[in-house]
């Protein structure tokens, strides 16, 4: 794998996204220095220091944890370009102008490291152009890297070489923004907007074009375009909103002016009511209103024809959503195709130009088709590329489909199909992707640091993820291995709806823990995003309704004891974490011997959302590890002050916003590994457990001596809640759940400083849980939660 490493960072220009980049250089741990002007008024350093600040009211957060704000210097161009000499990586993103661009390049270029990259994050202009401003010496370092905003959270990053950048420059660029940043790196093309944003630009542009020719509201058109199309929920006039009306506007001018000779061209404009928008200073999210606007707890969206906003209340028709379900691609396209409903020729025929778009500049704007798709993916999180819908709908009857609108002047363009869609039966193979420039199929990157991802994500077409080899499963678990990897370690993945964790899944899981002990040296816990989101809600709630408390009861130590087998197992088990740990997930992941985590893992003991306390030994385990802290302290049975952080959190169901956060919650530990990149979890926890194997794995035992708190500690926390209660901010029942969940981690009603054993614990939690399933109160928040996903307060 390459060698190439970042000890120091520079961001040149701290606007929005420029602050963003080098918070996410600050995430991995990077030093950064953050450079703008030098300040008109104050401390020269004013305007990069107010980007600093800005960084923590940003929402979502770009900062993983507050403490990485720490490692951004700020930093004025006046003052400060020697700081230069020491960064690997200087990132240029500064505002879309060519003139103002060079002018920096020339005034930074005697101050480049000499082994250093140095890359614009240009959204659109030309790279071989702004190569043109850097002195000879340097140009062969220099390259496009464009992330995509927020940059920690979208996964794109389109590197662009300029004709003279050194082909170890991309290979070692492209290996550290996958593996130490967790990006997705697509090699776009030196072409205007590069490849997502001139796909996506685009499709916006196709749905203004048919928004206005059928007539539909933009709040129907984006109940057409979201999820339902595979889209995200922002769908088509939400992002327009969220990216900015006047960005948006920005992006399609530099379509208009820089591609005159794009047969869609007569297309490239913003409508008159967005530009009045613009006029108006109503730029979308950033402005407050936009395509919409909030009025009070109402979402107003626009009326174009009267050019004021009325209440969203877009819907899909039934007899479209009938079309939408349909689970067969090619059936849903033809149906689409054929319905005479405004709404269903309205997604045929966005779906349909974006095809015939893509398939028209392939040759232009990357490499292969899977680059495309990939791009559309990561940048603009549409759950398929053009290219896979089209492939999996059947790719030569959709092929002529297309053809035959175009004959017939329906298509938004008259340009016919490239000869290379009739000679081929779709685009992405096991053999590779097509590349129309070369005319030749593309393999996928050959990178080593792709090697790191065991079970990368598959396009349509392509050759499958590796299932591997089922050792044993039931009907919510799988115990299995991976050929070609060590075959001393078994991986154990939950595969119930949404990882939820029902009796079927713990019962596996100690089926599966026992069977790795037997014929294993370690395993790892693995499996797709979420990891877990908790106990199956409909089988407690059923339960409860036929008065099954006993059994309840006994299902609760049964999830007790598969935390517990997790943690004294005697082979290594390493949870390796992704997306959503909630409940029971969380639990089971402080139990386990070790710890693997994307940095984009969302942690939580939340079961006070429906009236609970965490009872699958989580309780237990946090007061084991309040005591532990105070263990070390000059008054070790003072176990209350470790208690309040983690009283507060489960009381109020405060999930992490990151991995960082969550050892900070004290659900994870700081020894634990944080991976960036979610594809490597599985190879990174991998060789964890090897080496923890052959380090000699000692199981934990059950803790036998835990100082508690006892009904002193209760007590503290109740003057809290008698206080809360008293100013109208929880319900008598949140009172009761918080008081619940304060008797499990101070230990019950015993004297301070008692000192019980961890079955002491688990028999007060699980005591405190079935009481509460007990009340109407949680029964009601638990059918709540299950019917609207959202929890009830009463």
């Amino acid at each position: 794998m390459s060698t190439f490493t970042v000890k120091h960072a520079a961001v040149l220009g701290a606007g929005v996204m420029g602050a963003q980049i080098a918070a996410h250089l600050a995430n991995a741990g990077i030093p950064v220095t953050l450079f703008d002007l030098t300040a008109k008024e104050g401390p020269r350093n004013g305007v990069a220091e107010r980007a600093l600040a800005g960084l923590r009211k940003l929402e979502p957060a770009p900062l993983a944890s507050p403490d990485r704000l720490a490692l951004i210097a700020p930093a004025n161009y006046d003052d400060d370009l020697a700081r230069l000499k020491q960064c690997d990586l200087v990132i240029e993103a500064i505002a879309e102008r060519l003139d103002w661009k060079t002018a920096l390049y020339h005034r930074i270029a005697p101050h480049v490291a000499p082994d250093a990259i140095l890359a614009s994050n240009t959204s659109g202009l030309s790279i071989n152009t702004l190569a043109d401003a850097l002195p000879e010496a340097l140009r062969p370092r220099f390259c496009g890297v464009h992330f995509f905003n927020p940059p920690r959270y979208m996964r794109l990053v389109e590197i662009i070489a300029t004709a003279h950048t050194r082909p170890e420059v991309l290979n070692h660029l492209e290996t550290w923004l996958t593996s130490r940043l967790g990006k997705g790196v697509i090699r776009a093309l030196d072409t205007p907007n590069f490849v997502a944003n001139r796909i996506g630009v685009f499709a916006i542009l196709a749905a203004l074009h048919h928004t206005q020719r059928l007539g539909l509201g933009f709040d129907e058109v984006d109940a057409l375009t979201g999820p339902r199309l595979g889209r995200p929920k922002s769908a088509t006039y939400r992002t327009a909103d969220v990216v900015g009306l006047d960005t948006l506007a920005h992006v399609v001018g530099t379509m208009r002016d820089q591609l005159p000779q794009d047969p869609w061209h007569g297309y490239f404009a913003v409508p008159a009511w967005l530009q009045a928008l613009i006029d108006q200073g109503a730029l979308g999210q950033k402005s407050g209103a936009g395509v919409y606007k909030k009025a009070g707890k109402d979402i107003l969206v626009l009326d174009p024809a009267t050019g004021q906003y009325r209440p969203s209340a877009g819907k899909i028709t039934p007899a479209v959503e009938a079309i939408l379900k349909e689970r067969d691609p090619a059936k849903r396209l033809a149906a689409l195709r054929a319905s005479q409903e405004p709404q269903a020729q309205f997604v045929w025929s966005l779906l349909r130009d974006t095809f015939h778009y893509s398939a028209v500049h392939l040759a232009d704007v990357a490499d292969n088709a899977r680059d495309l798709d990939l791009a559309m993916r990561w940048g603009f999180g549409w759950a398929q590329g053009p290219f896979e819908t089209w492939q999996a709908a059947g790719w030569q009857a959709l092929a002529q489909a297309i053809a035959e609108d175009i004959a017939a002047g329906r298509a938004m363009s008259a340009a016919p199909l490239p000869d290379w869609v009739a000679a081929r039966d779709g685009v992405h193979s096991e053999a590779g992707s097509w590349s129309a420039r070369a005319q030749t199929l593309r393999p996928r990157s050959s990178l080593p640091v792709y090697q790191r991802q065991l079970v990368a994500e598959r396009l349509v077409g392509e050759a499958p993820a590796p299932r591997g080899d089922t050792v044993w499963e039931n009907a919510g678990v799988r115990l299995w291995r991976l050929p070609g990897q060590d075959s001393g370690l078994a991986i154990l993945s939950l595969t119930s709806k949404m990882h939820t964790l029902g009796s079927e899944v713990l019962q596996g899981i100690q089926e599966a823990v026992a069977r790795a002990e037997r014929d294993f040296d370690g395993l790892v816990f693995w499996h797709e995003a979420p990891f877990a989101v908790g106990a199956n809600l409909e089988q407690v709630y059923q339960a409860c309704q036929a008065g099954q408390f006993d059994m309840l009861e006994a299902m609760v130590e049964k999830f007790q004891r598969t935390s517990l087998c997790l943690q004294e197992a005697r082979i290594p088990v390493v949870a390796a974490v992704q997306g959503m740990a909630l409940g029971g997930g969380c639990e089971f992941l402080m139990r386990a011997s070790h710890r693997v985590l994307a940095l984009e893992s969302y942690i939580g003991l939340v079961e006070a959302g429906v009236g609970l306390i965490p009872a699958g030994g989580g309780s237990a385990f946090l007061a084991g590890r309040a005591a532990d802290l105070a263990r070390a302290t000059a008054t070790p049975n003072e176990v209350f002050p470790y208690l309040q952080p983690v009283f507060q959190n489960i009381a109020t169901a405060q999930v992490s916003k990151s991995a960082p956060q969550a050892v900070s919650m004290a659900y994870a530990q700081a020894q634990d590994i944080i991976a960036f990149h979610p594809d490597e979890l599985l190879w990174i926890a991998l060789r964890v457990a090897r080496a923890a194997a052959d380090a000699g794995h000692v199981p934990r035992r059950p803790r036998a001596a835990i100082p508690v708190a006892g009904r002193t500690g209760i007590a503290n926390f109740e003057m809290a809640l008698v206080n809360m209660r008293a100013g109208g901010m929880i319900s008598a029942h949140d009172y009761r759940v918080a008081r619940s969940a304060a008797v499990a981690l101070c230990g019950g009603e015993v004297e301070a400083g008692t000192v019980v054993d961890e079955e002491w614990m688990l028999a007060v939690e699980r005591r405190e849980f079935v009481a509460l399933l007990r009340t109407p109160e949680t029964q009601a928040r638990i059918r709540h939660t299950l019917d609207t996903g959202k929890p009830l307060r009463n």
